[in-house]
């Protein structure tokens, strides 16, 4: 059986990194907690679902050498960074859309109120994949967390806990944020939230769009 002590301090700073990452405001935690607010605790877990699995994706392409493809196919990234952007610019649109209609119906991000789990997930999975920074975080997370030349052992330990943290968090936030308080406070104040969501979206997009990666 493999001894992880030996790896244990980097694992840790990787993992406490990963925590840091995922608790930060951003793009993917912004859609749960909004989906939860508006449309309950099921849409919020099947969109967090979604960003979680698209968070695994990008980890198990990076350890497997996923920098060295950067390397080799730029364009790629570029191409991908596109893609983000225009993603996210559609969810400030429907962001928008949803504030200046003022009748009364939370913002969907594209996905009708009434719209399966299984699209929620795929819209998670879709706000993550085409996150090209993701891709960089992860290629900052395994040269953390797994030393050169370190057993897959600890490969497979440090992605497994890196995912059991993003399964707490992630669903923590979908669980938290749809609690009928919350709902409350959400419907009284839906137009200020979802113009600021807009804004986000937005901003997040033009600084994709325009960031070096």
């Amino acid at each position: 059986m493999l001894d992880l002590t030996p790896y244990l301090p980097q694992l840790l700073i990787a993992w406490t990194t990963y925590v840091i990452a995922v608790a930060s405001p951003g793009p993917a935690v912004l859609a749960i907690i909004a989906t939860s607010v508006s449309q309950g605790r099921s849409a919020g877990l099947a969109l967090a679902l979604g960003v979680l699995s698209g968070s695994y994706t990008w980890a198990m392409l990076t350890a497997s050498g996923l920098s060295a493809l950067i390397r080799t196919y730029g364009q790629a990234i570029f191409v991908l960074k596109i893609a983000g952007a225009c993603y996210l610019f559609w969810l400030a649109y429907h962001a928008l859309r949803a504030a200046v209609r003022g009748d009364g119906r939370p913002a969907a991000f594209g996905v009708p109120p009434a719209a399966s789990l299984k699209k929620l997930y795929f819209k998670g999975l879709g706000i993550h994949l085409t996150n090209p920074k993701a891709i960089f975080a992860w290629i900052m997370l395994v040269s953390l967390g797994m030393p050169e030349g370190a057993p897959v052992g600890v490969t497979a330990a440090f992605i497994g806990g890196c995912m059991l943290i993003g399964l707490v968090l992630f669903c923590g936030f979908a669980i938290v944020f749809s609690l009928s308080p919350v709902h409350r406070a959400y419907l009284k104040s839906r137009r200020i939230i979802e113009s600021l969501m807009a804004g986000f979206f937005a901003f997040a997009g033009f600084k994709l769009l325009t960031a070096r990666l």
